[in-house]
């Protein structure tokens, strides 16, 4: 019998690993390995709160989605973000303040949710709630980003606040990626890892895997020449979508079990980075891990969400804690309703599904 893929613990001994091999690297620099050696173990005291709170009957996911943001400087094309009017071009209107962001990074500390994914729209456009972010040690964020605002002063923060990982956005090479993103952001983003290097950051990259790019970004090339520059995270993420022109886009099960085997390859002959694949992983590892059962989204306004790829809400933070909106009734719905372990075609279920959800936030219909 195949044992499943158990998503949260490569992902944790995965960091774990990555941040071991910091250490080794960072010897000769006693502030950054007392760093790396400190969230060592802030990880193993975070699996032991979590794991405390499953015998009582309490179920705290390691990873929280944070779109800290609605804004953005450039228009990829095909942005789900956009499409859904989750990031826009008008001022941002009633976001949560970085004291807020940083009220929930805090009790995320205390329930021991390890790793804060920073979202947005941009999120270097909020320099207020990074800052925030690297007053707790204890938490990884990995931030995705199109790398555009990594100037100097953010090199400098990184370098200070070791918790603070850039994820950066690339399509494969640079045709592609200057193609979907702009013109020189390839460039740009090469830059940056340079620099990234050059300084001892860790940072990893975001792939957003489609149809016409799904070879290149999976091949030895592309990974030797991102390893090459320093990096230590990939993350694949299926195309998503937004109209039905776009749909020849989207992986089907072909592209999936191929890239399946690819990453399966890769994880052996690169044991030094973590390669993850969304929603892939989440179905080898037994379902959805959305609304809580491993992963949930907190909007730029507080909203509480299963999943950034599908907004809806029946909670926010700002009248809630954390812990009540991992058990709001919409979150327990999907999770006791079996909808997020429901075999679909792929891509995102709760996408798929976004009309039944949206009802069921509502207390309309339900998932009928």
């Amino acid at each position: 019998m195949t044992r499943q893929f158990n998503l949260q613990e490569y992902l944790t001994r995965g960091v774990e690993r990555v941040v071991a091999n910091a250490v080794k690297a960072t010897l000769k620099n006693p502030k950054e390995s007392a760093f790396m050696i400190r969230f060592a173990a802030a990880s193993r005291s975070a699996s032991k709160k979590r794991l405390e709170a499953e015998r009582q009957g309490r179920h705290i996911p390691a990873f929280l989605i944070a779109s800290i943001t609605s804004s953005c400087n450039l228009h990829c094309a095909g942005c789900f973000s956009r499409s859904a009017h989750a990031t826009e071009d008008c001022a941002p209107v009633e976001q949560l303040t970085a004291d807020e962001w940083f009220a929930v990074f805090d009790e995320a500390d205390r329930l021991g949710i390890s790793f804060v994914l920073l979202m947005g729209g941009e999120p270097l456009l909020r320099r207020d709630v990074i800052e925030a972010a690297g007053k707790k040690p204890d938490i990884l964020f990995p931030i995705f980003t199109n790398g555009v605002f990594m100037d100097e002063s953010y090199f400098e923060l990184f370098d200070a606040c070791r918790n603070l990982l850039p994820v950066m956005s690339i399509e494969g090479e640079k045709n592609a990626t200057d193609t979907r993103r702009g013109v020189g952001i390839y460039d740009r983003l090469m830059a940056n890892m340079d620099e990234c290097r050059r300084r001892g950051l860790i940072f990893g990259v975001s792939v957003t895997v489609t149809t016409d790019n799904i070879r290149a970004v999976s091949s030895g090339r592309f990974i030797k020449d991102l390893s090459d520059r320093g990096c230590k995270a990939v993350i694949y993420v299926e195309y998503v979508p937004v109209t039905e022109e776009s749909r020849t886009l989207a992986p089907g099960d072909e592209e999936r079990d191929f890239l399946r085997s690819e990453i399966d390859r890769l994880r052996v002959e690169c044991p030094d980075m973590v390669f993850l694949s969304f929603p892939g992983d989440e179905k080898s590892s037994g379902g959805c891990i959305a609304a809580g059962r491993g992963v949930f989204h907190i909007n730029s306004h507080g909203s509480a969400e299963p999943c950034p790829f599908s907004p809806s809400a029946d909670t926010n933070v700002r009248d809630s804690s954390l812990c009540e909106a991992m058990n709001s009734r919409l979150f327990a719905s999907l999770r006791n309703g079996d909808y997020l372990m429901e075999d679909h075609d792929g891509g995102c279920i709760l996408y798929e599904k976004r009309d039944q959800v949206a009802a069921l936030a509502a207390d309309r219909e339900g998932m009928a």
